[in-house]
């Protein structure tokens, strides 16, 4: 019998956070076309830890979308398994959000209200009307909207319709904020001003971020990892770790070398495949 009192030694407890918070394994998917069976990627491992950013690098065509949308639960697989907290995760599940490059805003809504859309589903889960307010109120701060609640989509600049689909996702609280490209459709300026938001909201909410992005410099402001991957089938093919402290504006000179080596990697994937 065992004496519940008895303290056993050399042992650990493990919490939940310090284990990952999403695990991919040997993930594949197909696509079937005109000409046969096409392999988006295969073979994919990866786990992020909890509150750690990692960035998908790639060239166009290597599958990073595709398994952004597959680890989202929007598209189905063909191997492997994804565990969200060590569980199995099959279908899309209300602690993953994704934002995509174009906002997807509804035009008929305006901002609060379309903030408050993904909120609706989490209301089957008896969220009060109030709390559904505070979320709604918290995220148009966090993104720095106060002032436009009752503007339209059509009133928006491309960073302002951003700004909201991101809002829209951090309402929601989950555990894991996917972004496929979401900075990518807009200029240069613009695009900076939202990596320094993004910096902000990801400390002031602890989020946990897989993002997806074609710019190196963008992975090295926001990343504390970066993962490249090859395409034909998409594969992981290089891993880097960043320990450089956030935010990184102003010490970029410091990740030169880091950023040379991933061009160069890069430069060879796409020498390799012409």
């Amino acid at each position: 019998m065992i004496n519940p009192h008895k303290t056993i030694s050399n042992s650990k407890l493990v919490s939940v956070k310090d284990s990952p918070i999403l695990t991919v394994q040997r993930l594949k998917k197909d696509y079937i076309t005109r000409r046969g069976n096409f392999t988006a990627f295969a073979n994919i491992n990866l786990h992020i830890d909890h509150r750690e950013v990692v960035c998908l690098l790639g060239a166009s065509g290597c599958g990073k979308s595709s398994l952004l949308l597959a680890i989202a639960g929007l598209e189905p697989i063909d191997e492997g398994e994804i565990y969200l907290e060590g569980k199995p995760l099959h279908s899309p599940h209300p602690q993953i959000a994704l934002v995509f490059q174009q906002a997807a805003l509804l035009p008929w809504l305006n901002v609060w209200q379309n903030i408050g859309f993904g909120l609706q589903f989490q209301q089957m889960a008896r969220l009060s009307s109030q709390e559904v307010r505070s979320r709604i109120s918290s995220a148009i701060a966090s993104v720095k909207l106060q002032g436009f609640e009752e503007a339209y989509p059509h009133q928006l600049s491309g960073g302002m319709a951003q700004r909201v689909a991101l809002a829209r996702a951090i309402a929601r609280q989950p555990k894991i904020l996917l972004l496929d490209e979401p900075l990518g459709a807009l200029d240069a300026i613009t695009r900076l001003e939202m990596q320094k938001l993004m910096l902000e909201v990801i400390e002031k909410h602890k989020s946990t971020i897989l993002l997806v992005t074609h710019d190196i410099d963008e992975a090295l402001l926001l990343g504390d990892r970066i993962l490249l991957m090859s395409p034909y089938p998409g594969a992981i093919h290089r891993e880097w770790r960043i320990s450089q402290p956030k935010p990184r504006f102003h010490h970029l000179n410091t990740l030169f070398e880091l950023r040379l080596t991933i061009i160069e990697e890069l430069s060879t994937l796409m020498d390799e495949i012409r």
